[in-house]
């Protein structure tokens, strides 16, 4: 019987050796797994691989891999570079179980309600529109492929800390808004909750978003709260707005609710961050205990 987890017989690739996905492959190799990172730019340690098919760097890739998790976004042309060079040299791999880490701007705009995975795709953004794409053509490949449908990602490191340390940090209320949002470690800890399911009880696509959709004032008061600082001035939408620049505008232009049922009353996982007051709360015990 195949083991369908993590584990140290294992062999990983991680498509996109970012923000995310180094936290998997650290996860993974706590596992006892081997693991392999592709980057952009030369690495000197073994276990990364050049992939930059812009300037045709594209790597050979390990034999017998078991797991990959493919992180890259579209490139700037709305192509998915990962699909397009690398997918047939997977296709022949003994793989267990392939991630595909997408985005919940497929839904676009619900004005506020909650989306499920149910919910039709339609989204306004010219990057969530590549993205639903890009996804669409991994699903439809002969690849055991699950994707992972994720809001705004934070994490230690991509919390407004600095911002408001360096004064940088914009209070803007927009009647009704909310987002979305998801700690690294919980996304990291979905995929792994999936990898040890059995194949034949992996829905194809799930959303991994916390508990608690909010106002970006709400995550950033408690952020100053957390570092014992002030606030900024608030500011309206309708104020901000003409100093924004087109992809911050962007963040602002989709307004809904995520689901996590799916994922986390259907398949068991539980959440280690249900909301951001515990994912601040860590992410900033962890950047503070960091050597400086």
């Amino acid at each position: 019987m195949t083991d369908h987890g993590v584990n140290p017989s294992s062999r990983v690739l991680v498509i996109g050796g970012g923000y995310t996905g180094q936290r998997f492959a650290a996860a993974a190799r706590a596992r006892g797994a081997q693991v392999w990172l592709t980057s952009r730019s030369a690495q000197e340690e073994p276990h990364w691989l050049r992939f930059n098919a812009g300037e045709g760097a594209i790597p050979e890739l390990p034999e017998a891999l078991s797991h990959v998790l493919i992180t890259l976004p579209p490139n700037g042309d709305g192509e998915d570079d990962a699909y397009n060079v690398l997918r047939a040299s997977l296709e022949p791999q003994p793989l267990d179980w392939v991630g595909y880490l997408s985005t919940t701007g497929v839904y676009g705009d619900t004005q506020g309600q909650w989306a499920d995975e149910g919910s039709p795709t339609q989204p306004g953004l010219r990057r969530s529109q590549s993205r639903l794409q890009c996804e669409q053509r991994w699903l439809a490949s002969a690849l055991p492929l699950q994707s992972f449908r994720l809001p705004a990602i934070y994490g230690p490191g991509r919390c407004p800390f600095q911002q408001l340390e360096q004064g940088t940090a914009r209070l803007i209320h927009k009647p009704q808004q909310v987002f979305c949002r998801i700690h690294v470690d919980d996304i990291v800890g979905a995929l792994l909750h999936c990898c040890d399911l059995p194949a034949e009880a992996r829905p194809t696509v799930v959303n991994v978003s916390d508990d608690l959709p909010c106002p970006s004032s709400e995550t950033l008061g408690y952020a100053a709260h957390l570092l014992g600082c002030k606030l900024p001035a608030v500011r309206t939408f309708q104020e901000a707005q003409a100093a924004m620049s087109p992809m911050a505008l962007s963040f602002w232009a989709d307004n809904r609710r995520v689901s996590n049922a799916l994922l986390c009353q259907k398949l068991g996982y539980r959440l280690r961050y249900p909301s951001y007051r515990e994912g601040f709360t860590a992410s900033w015990d962890e950047e503070r205990s960091r050597p400086k």
